[in-house]
C-alpha cells in the first residue's frame, strides 16, 4: 500500500483527490494538509511514501510555491513531491522540477493522471500532465527540469509589470525606450514558455518577485 499525504487549501479538492487515489484499492491518504505549516507539521509525525500538494497555499509560517518544495526537498529528500497546480505552464514545471518535484499536474486534468502520477514518482520516475507535455513539445524545450533563467533586467521588466506598472511607465522609470522594454517583457515571456500576462504575473507571484 503506497501511503500518500495530501495538501491544498480548498477542502473539496482534497476530497476529490483522496476519492481518485483511494480508488485503486493500493494506495491510502495517511494525512491531510490545507497548508504549508499543516503540512510540515504532518510530515513530521505521519511516514508516507508520496506528497501530493497544491503549488499556491496560505501560511503563517512556512513558505509556500518554490520556497515550500524547495524546503520539502532538502528535508525529506527520498519522498517524492507531486505538485497540483493551476499555473500549469512550462515556466512552473521547469522551476517546480528544479526545486525537487517530480511531477507536476494541471488541476484541470484527467483524473486518472493523479494515479499515474504517484505510481510513476513512486517507481523513481518523472510524470508530467498531458497538457504540460503538449507545451514541452511546441515549445521545444530540451530539459525540462532546468530552471528559466532571465537577465537581471529582464527580472526586473516582469517584477514591475506584476507590480502593476505598464510598459510606458517602465520605461519612464529605468529611462530606456518603450521598445527596449517591450522587447524585454517578449524575451523574458520567450525564455519562460509563458504567452499571456496572466501566467507572467502568476509566474512572478509564485518565486516572490511580488507578494
Amino acid at each position: 500500500m503506497i501511503r500518500i499525504i495530501i495538501a491544498d487549501d480548498h477542502p473539496i479538492v482534497r476530497v476529490g483527490q483522496k476519492v481518485v487515489i483511494e480508488a485503486s484499492g493500493k494506495c491510502k491518504v495517511v494525512g491531510e494538509a490545507d497548508g504549508p505549516d499543516q503540512l510540515l507539521a504532518l510530515l513530521k509525525c505521519t511516514p508516507c511514501d508520496v506528497i501530493v500538494t497544491d503549488f499556491a497555499m496560505p501560511g503563517d509560517q512556512q513558505v509556500d510555491g518554490y520556497g515550500l518544495l524547495g524546503l520539502l526537498h532538502r528535508q525529506y529528500p527520498k519522498v517524492p513531491m507531486i505538485v497540483v497546480t493551476m499555473f500549469a505552464n512550462v515556466a512552473t514545471l521547469r522551476a517546480a522540477m528544479a526545486h525537487g518535484a517530480k511531477s507536476v499536474l494541471a488541476k484541470s486534468a484527467s483524473a486518472r493522471e493523479l494515479p499515474q502520477a504517484i505510481h510513476s514518482v513512486y517507481q523513481g520516475r518523472t510524470f508530467i500532465s498531458e497538457c504540460l507535455r503538449v507545451q514541452l513539445e511546441q515549445a521545444c524545450v530540451a530539459q525540462p527540469t532546468q530552471a528559466p533563467q532571465l537577465s537581471g533586467k529582464e527580472q526586473e521588466v516582469v517584477r514591475l509589470l506584476a507590480s502593476g506598472l505598464t510598459v510606458t511607465e517602465i520605461a519612464a522609470r529605468a529611462n530606456r525606450s518603450i521598445s527596449t522594454i517591450s522587447k524585454q517583457k517578449s524575451t523574458a515571456m520567450q525564455r519562460l514558455c509563458i504567452s499571456t500576462d496572466v501566467d507572467l504575473f502568476a509566474y512572478a507571484r509564485d518565486v516572490g518577485m511580488v507578494p
